[in-house]
């Protein structure tokens, strides 16, 4: 605080040799005072650190987040591959059991035909033949159901039947059903013609119970065990689907699902092709398994939950580091503003008694206008943290006493230029002395960019709403990179200074008058402009 107290002790007319003003070497220039390299350049380099410490980090977690999914995947893959196998093994199985039994039932045919070849030699033997032969074929029949029936299907005679001979005597309705699944076989001797019927032997129909139990279940079986995997089998349309498991059965009912979640499944692995004689081709689709979904997505929702965090915890951690500064700033004030009250009340009642003695009244005034100076300074300090009035104010004017207070001040090679004349009149609500602290700052921020020599130039405009200040200087210039940073607290490039002076202006316009401040454009070794944006209703 005290740069803007050492500023009160210049004599008119000589160059100001005050240190406090924020300016910035051109890029040859060396830096030559260490506190250039301030906390806040080093707050930059440990931010860079953790930032790049925290992509290291995420970047590890993410690559060995992916080495686990990919090998569970490639495991899952195995499992999978390994139930393919087991589901072709069992269908190869399965069809060889349908060839099996096809020839059984040929073998059978060829036993009911012999038989019925045996009982039309034993019809057509005289009583001298030996049919013991014959005779021995049909009584070895015990298992194949044979029904021997004359031109009218009345029954002549049965073997390994399970009704009554005695009371069915013609072979019809659901009876004759069951017996002509095969063709029967027709005889003919003495000129009359006979049908054998016979139907599937009893240990044939109970192996083939067994095989329409095991291809029912098949299916059934490749769901289950299918190790959690989504599947779908469909028919040889790849359209109609037999059977599905670990799918949501309440979707599944929907074509448009249907068909999508088939094409995923084709897209993301080979259907696995069966061919069941009898039941045709069937198609079995799968994927990977929701666990393994979930897997490889959840340490990018990891991540972001713990973004979140952090980002909760960065925002509420500088929302309280933003309050503190504020107390600190508004203590600073007051404080400063308190110990001025009481040098400054003892050089007033000094300035009035060299007054009453007749002392040199050039050299009493400019002491007076000196204390006058600290006594707005103080007035300034006091108001910092304290609810401010804004009153409707000519800013043209304001200006222009600003300006005359620092061209007293400076070199007389730093030439002045406000665009417009003193007569016009601009306003807008502001605090007038902390407005005018504004402009000081900025003006004298413009004096040592420019070492002294060259041109600062004041534009006011205005719109239906709003009135905005540029202050142009023709000095070093401000790097793009530091348009920000110029207005962080401590910020300087300077060999002497707090940096403090671009801070207050901006606290002064963002929260006192509820307007802007930034650097509106700024070219090395050619000049910056500062702008101000000050609303002009309440």
């Amino acid at each position: 605080m005290s740069n803007f107290v050492v500023s009160f002790f210049y004599h008119k007319g000589t160059q100001s040799t005050s240190q406090s003003i924020t300016k910035f070497p051109n890029s040859k220039d060396k830096i030559k005072n260490p506190k250039q390299l301030n906390i806040y350049t080093q707050k930059r380099r440990w931010k860079l650190a953790l930032f790049l410490s925290a992509i290291i980090i995420v970047a590890a977690s993410l690559y060995y987040s992916n080495i686990i999914v990919q090998k569970i995947a490639r495991d899952e893959r195995t499992n999978v591959q390994i139930w393919a196998d087991a589901i072709h093994q069992k269908a190869h199985l399965v069809n060889y059991q349908e060839q099996f039994f096809e020839r059984l039932q040929e073998e059978e045919r060829k036993r009911v035909e012999i038989w019925a070849e045996a009982y039309k030699r034993i019809l057509d033997a005289s009583l001298t033949d030996d049919i013991t032969f014959y005779s021995s074929i049909i009584e070895k029949n015990t298992t194949i159901p044979v029904i021997l029936t004359d031109e009218n299907d009345s029954i002549i005679f049965s073997r390994n039947v399970d009704f009554n001979r005695d009371e069915i005597k013609i072979l019809k309705g659901s009876l004759k059903q069951e017996f002509t699944v095969y063709p029967p076989i027709i005889n003919s001797f003495y000129g009359n013609t006979s049908y054998l019927y016979y139907k599937d032997s009893r240990l044939f129909t109970e192996l083939r119970d067994v095989l329409n139990n095991l291809i029912k279940t098949f299916f059934s079986e490749v769901v289950i065990n299918s190790a959690s995997v989504p599947v779908i089998i469909t028919d040889s349309t790849r359209k109609n689907i037999i059977t599905f498991g670990n799918i949501d059965s309440t979707k599944i009912n929907s074509q448009k699902y249907r068909e999508k979640t088939i094409n995923a499944m084709a897209d993301e692995n080979i259907p696995i092709m069966i061919d069941l004689t009898d039941q045709g081709i069937r198609y079995i689709f799968y994927r990977d398994s929701n666990l393994l979904i979930q897997l490889r997505f959840y340490p990018y929702i990891q991540l972001a939950i713990i973004s979140l965090f952090l980002l909760i915890a960065y925002v509420l951690f500088n929302t309280s580091r933003r309050s503190e500064q504020n107390q600190v700033w508004v203590g600073l004030a007051k404080e400063t503003a308190h110990q001025l009250g009481t040098p400054l009340s003892s050089m007033m009642a000094w300035v009035e008694l060299m007054k009453m003695e007749g002392k040199d009244n050039e050299v009493v005034k400019e002491i007076e206008k000196d204390v006058q100076r600290l006594e707005t300074i103080t007035e300034r300090f006091s108001k910092i943290g304290s609810l401010t009035n804004l009153e409707e104010e000519n800013l043209v004017k304001i200006i222009y006493h600003s300006v005359d207070y620092i061209k007293s001040r400076t070199s007389k090679n730093i030439n002045f230029i406000i665009n417009q004349p003193e007569n016009i009149i601009i306003v807008a609500p502001v605090n007038l002395n902390l407005f005018e602290w504004v402009i000081e700052n900025l003006c004298k921020n413009a004096v040592d960019a420019m070492s002294g020599i060259g041109t600062i130039k004041l534009e006011i405009k205005e719109d239906e709403k709003q009135v905005f200040i540029d202050v142009c200087d023709t000095g070093k210039g401000i790097p793009r990179s530091k348009f920000k940073t110029v207005f962080i607290p401590g910020f300087t490039s300077k060999k002497r200074g707090w940096g403090l002076g671009l801070s207050l202006s901006k606290r002064i316009i963002d929260n006192y008058h509820s307007g802007r401040i930034f650097v509106k454009a700024s070219t090395l070794n050619k000049g910056t402009t500062f702008r101000i944006i000050l609303n002009k209703s309440r």
